[in-house]
């Protein structure tokens, strides 16, 4: 073998080698690609924005995919999760789903009934009652001819809030002197036994206003003999 023969196979294998060095590199690159990427997992982005506490339904939000390393642990990937469900925060457009977003809706017990009523935005709601808190529903009666005295009174204690509606503008009454004011109320449903739910129709129906008052977490209000009413007259 003459010199340029040997050159001629020393450049060869050095053409080999170089092959073999790029094949490596390009694995390399495909590997590394694939361990930041990997497999594709769905997962469910929000159409729109959703209110806090609204009832949640599959047509709320739109299938996506992506990477399963870029996916947090908590991301919802099976939608009959939200079936009754509510939203705990304001959820925003865009956003994936995750289950700490949503909570199970309260519950009927076997002797309760839904009970929804409008209750004024002025009374002390402000978006602080959310579904599961407790309240105490205050009516106020006007006094009359007859010599009855104007009262307030406690109609229900401890009553179970399950869902809050939205703010919505309610149509002036006829026999409102101030017609031209806007009211806003806000629909708030209650889980209440029978005699409850009939005090509550009654007050709506009857009383002057429906107030709520909001009680702390893990404290019923236990009331004493004569403690559910109120006229000025008796405040001595």
């Amino acid at each position: 073998m003459n010199s340029r023969q040997r050159r001629g196979v020393i450049l060869l294998l050095l053409s080999v080698l170089c092959a073999f060095g790029a094949f490596a590199g390009v694995l390399s690159v495909i590997s590394d690609v694939n361990s930041k990427v990997g497999p594709e997992v769905r997962a469910y982005r929000l159409k729109s924005d959703i209110a806090p506490y609204t009832p949640l339904s599959p047509d709320q939000f739109e299938k996506i995919t992506m990477p399963r390393r870029w996916l947090s642990k908590n991301a919802v990937t099976d939608l009959s999760i939200v079936s009754g469900k509510i939203a705990v925060t304001q959820l925003k457009e865009g956003s994936l789903l995750q289950d700490d977003m949503i909570v199970k809706r309260p519950a009927l017990a076997n002797d309760e009934q839904e009970i929804a009523i409008m209750i004024d935005a002025a009374t002390g709601v402000a978006g602080k009652i959310t579904p599961g808190a407790l309240v105490n529903i205050f009516a106020t009666f006007a006094g009359n001819n007859d010599g009855a005295k104007a009262e307030s009174r406690i109609i229900v204690p401890n009553a179970k809030v399950i869902d809050v509606g939205r703010l919505t503008v309610l149509e002036p009454d006829e026999n409102d002197r101030n017609r031209s004011a806007v009211k806003q109320a806000v629909p708030i449903t209650f889980a209440l036994k029978t005699k409850d739910a009939q005090r509550v129709a009654y007050a709506e129906s009857f009383a002057q206003h429906v107030r709520l008052a909001l009680l702390a977490d893990g404290s019923p209000t236990t009331l004493r003999p004569g403690e559910n009413s109120y006229t000025l007259e008796g405040d001595k």
